[in-house]
């Protein structure tokens, strides 16, 4: 039996899941700070044939996710993806194409691949990016701000009066300044998702195109998103690395 593994290596976290022929046997995720862990970890994981990853972390996690398959002498092919003109169906837009994170490409190629149709795709993380991708399967663009925890970061880091010593609720009209700050960024993220998608409706003249929603800050904002088509899925920068892997001719599975 082979097994892929697939890395999704961020700015805060790594998640990893290993997958048969047809399905995920086993997925975890674990901090950057904590990531020489992962070494234990995968001990009691089958060794993998083909390690694909998305890295936005930097040469640091690349040279620590390295070590670590040195030592476990894991001598397999890994692939350290990164945005291409044009790859499973996606066309890339962007100006300079290899610019586009490797995360936001394995996402966009997930949601293309499940749906098939115009979306709207939202990564939420340390930051949030919001993707355009249209029926014919290209990237036509997107925005990138910080994520929910940054935004609340910035208040308290740059101000000398605002703390959260507790996170707040959303409120309509908060009443205290934990609500105030908490309401303020649901407000902030959500209303930046809105206005992508009437940009996609509007602007480009789109009619109900999906909305798929991931990343670990998305249950956060997810209920205050006021587009009605809208879908959670766990894990789809995996999905896109799962699906980059199947098509690279390399990736046998027996």
């Amino acid at each position: 039996m082979s097994y892929l593994l697939a890395i999704d290596s961020g700015n805060t976290a790594i998640k990893w899941g290993v997958m048969d022929k047809n399905n995920w046997i086993d997925k975890g995720s674990v901090t950057q700070t904590h990531r020489d862990s992962l070494g234990v970890t995968w001990k009691k994981i089958p060794k993998p044939s083909q390690i694909t990853i998305s890295n936005v972390a930097g040469s640091p996690a690349e040279q620590s996710l390295t070590l670590i398959f040195k030592q476990l002498y894991w001598t397999v092919d890994v692939n350290w993806v990164s945005s291409k003109n044009y790859q499973c169906g996606v066309k890339n837009y962007y100006d300079n194409p290899s610019q586009l994170g490797s995360d936001r490409w394995a996402a966009l190629i997930a949601a293309w691949r499940m749906k098939q149709q115009g979306c709207l795709v939202v990564c939420i993380g340390t930051t949030m990016t919001v993707d355009i991708l249209s029926n014919q399967g290209e990237f036509m663009g997107g925005i990138i701000l910080p994520g929910f925890d940054m935004m609340q970061s910035a208040l308290v880091n740059q101000t000398a009066l605002l703390t959260y010593p507790s996170k707040g609720c959303f409120q309509k009209l908060p009443h205290n300044t934990q609500d105030a700050m908490t309401s303020g960024v649901i407000h902030a993220l959500t209303g930046a998702i809105e206005q992508m998608y009437r940009t996609f409706t509007k602007d480009l003249n789109y009619h109900n195109p999906k909305c798929i929603i991931s990343g670990k800050g998305a249950q956060a904002v997810l209920p205050y998103i006021g587009i009605a088509d809208k879908e959670w899925v766990d894990d789809l920068v995996l999905e896109g690395l799962r699906i980059i892997s199947l098509e690279d001719s390399s990736a046998v599975f027996t």
